[in-house]
């Protein structure tokens, strides 16, 4: 239980705000709104996000309502959703018109759990062409093994006993003249979350695919983790995919990033067409899911960069990378540096820290990154506002999933929200990259930098 109270004048009780498990009493006279937002943050634990600019004041008088009934008294004629999550604070929304817009946080969260990792027994290691010695023998002279392989770029990742045997082999490579680039490898995680909805209803995808075959098909790489085809409204959009995990086999009740990520690309897509006349078009786009996370919480700047080459080898158009790290990769920003001088849009996320520091890939050149904020330009306050940051959408979406709906939320969505849009927009479109990259940052841009 919590129990708030402020000074009143003489002759009236000091006003109170009382938030019990299950029943709540208030007395409260003309209490601004991030007033009374505070007081239920600091009793209850939420997390409270308020659509920004929004103004109200609260009088009234209850005793012992439930919080959903205490929340419609105290917030009026403003809308709320409220989204319990399994695993961290429950989430409340208020808004006016739209709970995309509810971004300003009223109570920070916790300290974020670091999105990157150094996996301080490995290296990423590339070699030069032609070089006298195959990284088989290099791996067996230093000890390690060979636990990942990009034959087309003569890049790989060797495996240690330990984080000391890394660094004194990395020391060697760094003089070894049969090697162009060494560097450590990183665990990187979505920068998302998903929560199921108690209520809520699907509707239908408003899209149509073009099942004709095209020379000039759209193809949106998205490097992710496992996607699901049954029980889903985006199984029509999706070319044969690719796993670095084999035939791993992604839950039965539990939506995964990747199939979240499409969805919300799709969901791009159509506002695209709307937006620019179209949407009752077939859409020419597929697309292209590549695992790099099999049954694992985190991947890593090797499979990262195994995906992109995977993507570009299968002719993708865009490609996104709904994912977010704290370290440059040399191996990366090559590959990126490749597929953009081919006409390929990369959109990455920015991540969901509120700091100005990069995060990769998002801040490489030749890629977009992508932050969570609303349509006034306002970054929401968990998403990272770097000046590496160039567009803004977004950070949630309602996707669907064996007849169950899935509210998710981060800088993962706003970057599918844009490589989407991107997507749409090209599908039906004779526009260049360039073209399309420039009319992208002109609808989706930082407003200062549009």
């Amino acid at each position: 239980m919590a129990t708030l109270c402020w000074w009143a004048p003489p002759g009236r009780a000091a006003d109170s705000l009382v938030w019990r498990t299950g029943q709540v009493d208030a007395e409260i006279e003309a209490w601004p709104l991030p007033k009374v937002l505070e007081s239920i943050a600091s009793a209850t634990g939420w997390q409270i996000y308020l659509q920004p600019d929004t103004r109200y004041t609260v009088t009234t008088r209850f005793h012992k309502l439930k919080p959903a009934d205490a929340l419609r008294r105290l917030l009026g004629e403003l809308n709320f959703a409220l989204l319990p999550q399994s695993g961290g604070p429950t989430k409340l929304f208020i808004y006016r018109t739209s709970v995309n817009e509810a971004t300003q946080l009223i109570r920070t969260a916790g300290k974020s759990k670091a999105e990157t990792a150094l996996i301080p027994n490995e290296l990423i290691v590339a070699l030069k062409p032609g070089a006298k010695e195959g990284i088989d023998a290099l791996a067996k002279r230093l000890g390690a093994k060979v636990v990942g392989r990009l034959d087309g770029l003569n890049a790989y990742r060797l495996q240690f006993d330990n984080e000391a045997a890394a660094q004194s082999a990395r020391a060697e490579l760094e003089s070894d003249s049969n090697v162009g680039s060494v560097e450590n490898n990183f665990a990187i995680t979505p920068p998302a979350s998903l929560e199921p909805l108690a209520m809520s209803s699907a509707p239908p995808l408003s899209l149509k695919p073009d099942v004709n075959p095209s020379s000039d098909r759209i193809i949106v790489g998205l490097i992710d983790t496992p996607i699901q085809r049954q029980g889903t409204v985006i199984k029509d959009f999706l070319l044969t995919g690719l796993s670095l995990y084999g035939d791993y086999q992604p839950p039965a009740d539990q939506v995964t990033h990747a199939t979240a990520m499409a969805e919300t690309i799709l969901d791009g897509v159509a506002r695209a067409l709307r937006e620019n006349g179209n949407s009752s078009a077939k859409v020419p786009l597929s697309i292209l899911p590549i695992d790099i996370y099999g049954g694992n919480e985190s991947t890593s700047t090797f499979d990262v960069a195994r995906g992109i080459f995977e993507a570009l080898n299968r002719h993708a158009n865009i490609i996104n990378l709904s994912l977010s790290g704290e370290s440059d990769s040399e191996l990366i920003r090559s590959l990126v540096q490749e597929g953009a001088k081919k006409g390929v849009l990369f959109f990455a996320a920015a991540g969901n820290t509120p700091v100005t520091t990069p995060s990769f890939p998002a801040a490489d050149p030749g890629v977009i990154g992508v932050t969570a904020g609303d349509a006034q330009g306002n970054i929401a306050p968990y998403a990272n506002r770097g000046a590496f940051v160039q567009a803004i959408a977004p950070g949630l979406n309602v996707v669907h999933f064996q007849n169950q709906a899935w509210f998710g939320t981060g800088t993962s969505f706003s970057t599918a929200w844009v490589g989407g849009w991107a997507a749409g927009t090209m599908a039906n479109s004779s526009q260049t990259a360039a073209q399309i990259q420039s009319q992208t940052l002109t609808r989706w841009g930082i407003p200062a930098k549009r």
